[in-house]
């Protein structure tokens, strides 16, 4: 089902769009984009599509900045904003629910400044934390990581240019309260491997394994 959902940012009132799906296993998924694609990307909707099989209810959802049009993100306080929101009406669906953050990229590291900032959830899940741009590590996106108290399941491809080198990510994962990674063998930052060509789709469904998992423990 698609839905509007009000966003209140800094610079006045948004409207984003979600797909919000109701599942029966008391777990409510919210997955947000990475940088570069809406919610409507293969890999996202894969996952979702995945989620949904196992019985979680799940909202993915735009960011302000894809529902104007525009490429790239806008501030911070927006997607924060933004993912404040979808929390708000993932509980008004389900009150009971356990709602976790999940996001790919750029959407997953949003939702953990929203959670260090005081947003509540039960956990988070990163499909490829962007810990810095490529080719730069001393620029890390890290610091906030630490004061997160709730669970957080990194998932990571290997060979991601956004967390090269690996030692550096992991040294960071050490810093955490309660965080584990699950290492996808030759992935890229879209979880791609050299030589085993996959739909973006499956590739996105592949991992919702690890989440089931995790957040059955």
């Amino acid at each position: 089902m698609i839905v509007s959902i009000a966003v209140e940012l800094p610079t006045g009132t948004a409207t984003v769009s979600a797909d919000w799906q109701p599942g029966s296993n008391g777990v409510t998924a919210i997955v947000a984009h990475g940088a570069g694609a809406g919610r409507e990307h293969p890999f996202l909707t894969g996952f979702g599509s995945a989620l949904q099989e196992r019985g979680f209810s799940t909202l993915l959802f735009n960011f302000p900045y894809v529902e104007l049009g525009r490429r790239m993100p806008g501030p911070a306080a927006h997607a924060i904003a933004t993912w404040r929101a979808i929390v708000e009406f993932a509980r008004a669906q389900d009150a009971a629910a356990d709602v976790w953050a999940m996001g790919k990229s750029y959407g997953g590291r949003m939702a953990s400044m929203a959670v260090a900032e005081g947003m509540h959830v039960a956990g988070l899940v990163y499909l490829g934390y962007p810990l810095h741009a490529p080719g730069k590590p001393e620029k890390p996106r890290a610091e906030h990581l630490t004061s997160i108290a709730v669970p957080q399941l990194f998932i990571e491809g290997d060979n991601d240019p956004f967390i090269q080198p690996v030692s550096q990510f992991e040294e960071v994962v050490a810093t955490c309260q309660d965080a584990t990674v699950v290492w996808v063998e030759g992935g890229g930052h879209t979880f791609e491997v050299k030589g085993h060509k996959r739909p973006a789709s499956e590739i996105g469904s592949s991992l919702v394994t690890f989440v089931s998992d995790f957040i059955a423990r």
